[in-house]
């Protein structure tokens, strides 16, 4: 891979990525509960699972999705449901973490840790789970490999790259959810939440309408 492929990679990534998604939607609501640091386990979760999407389309996952309506429909709706019921969760938040640990004086050292492992899971399975971004890395990718050289080694630069990109965009918005909390009112911090949560069930709709090209 060359640095002129690498560089148009990496511009048309970052265009997909800045687009809000549901990694991104996340990273915005758990900077804006939980402050960038509370919101670095989700990053980490939707990081592992962009170097998941580009592995699944080496190996052929991705063809196989487009190739497989049982599977594609089968991976859809566990999508769909699992961005309906965040995004419900989200809408019914009174503000502050809806998942987060009570402050009880005998568990703050336990919840801490519970708590960001259920927002790295939460990041991670949103991502795993939905059968367009492994046909969009299907659809994307392949562009930039060299077929006449070792694809292993391009893949790989191509995962760290969108990881990367993936990465520096989640903390953008986690940031900016981290500063709206301080600066606005609590309802008004409340309101990102459930915006966050309308637009993970709007998500979860399109995903559930979602059907393969050429069906």
């Amino acid at each position: 891979m060359t640095l002129a492929t690498a560089l148009l990679f990496s511009i048309v990534a970052l265009a997909a990525i800045a687009t809000p998604g549901p990694t991104v939607l996340l990273a915005l609501s758990n900077g804006s509960r939980r402050g960038v640091r509370g919101a670095l386990p989700g990053i980490l979760g939707a990081v592992l699972s962009d170097f998941v999407l580009v592995g699944a389309v080496a190996l052929g996952l991705g063809a196989l999705l487009a190739a497989s309506e049982f599977w594609f429909s089968m991976l859809k709706w566990v999508g769909a449901v699992y961005l309906a019921w965040l995004g419900i969760r989200m809408l019914r938040s009174k503000g502050g973490s809806f998942d987060a640990p009570r402050a009880n004086a005998g568990e703050p050292s336990s919840g801490i840790p519970n708590e960001g492992r259920k927002v790295f899971l939460k990041s991670f399975l949103v991502a795993v789970t939905n059968p367009k971004g492994y046909l969009f890395c299907s659809a994307l990718m392949p562009q930039f490999i060299d077929p006449s050289a070792a694809q292993g080694m391009q893949y790989a630069i191509i995962s760290v790259l969108f990881a990367s990109l993936d990465a520096a965009v989640m903390l953008v918005y986690a940031f900016v959810g981290a500063r709206a909390m301080r600066l606005l009112t609590a309802a008004a911090a409340r309101w990102i939440d459930r915006t966050c949560g309308a637009m993970l069930l709007a998500l979860a709709g399109s995903l559930a309408f979602y059907r393969r090209s050429g069906t």
